[in-house]
């Protein structure tokens, strides 16, 4: 598989995934302005990393912030998610994760890339 994508079978999509990541007491989460992430291990998937992108209306009113907020969210994971996916292909583990809008308002690309970076080496380190 090419080292720069973001396929369909690696975004969450289940609502049985998504309810049992919000509520399980294994859940754990991050903070990374203007990001927040929570993640938790799972013993089942196909692919070992799957994510969630969520943008809520209450951070960001407008459709076309929401959208673009979520567009610079998946091509800063598209571009770093090795950090994390890299260990956990070699520990065969698989990890379910949901990054979280928290901005009011839009917020600058690079801003964003740091932000998931930072998020996706405290879970490597937590591996």
């Amino acid at each position: 598989m090419p080292l720069h994508t973001f396929p369909k079978s690696e975004r969450m999509v289940s609502t049985k995934d998504i309810e049992l990541l919000f509520s399980s007491p294994e859940s754990q989460f991050l903070g990374g302005w203007p990001l927040r992430a929570v993640y938790r291990e799972t013993d089942h998937g196909e692919e070992p990393l799957m994510v969630l992108i969520s943008v809520s209306k209450r951070h960001l009113r407008n459709a076309v912030d929401r959208n673009r907020a979520k567009r610079q969210m998946r091509e800063a994971y598209r571009l770093k998610k090795q950090i994390l996916r890299g260990p956990l292909l070699e520990s065969g583990r698989h990890f379910h994760v949901a990054l979280i809008w928290l901005a009011n308002g839009p917020q600058p690309s690079d801003q964003v890339h740091f932000a998931v970076k930072r998020i996706l080496k405290r879970i490597a380190r937590s591996l």
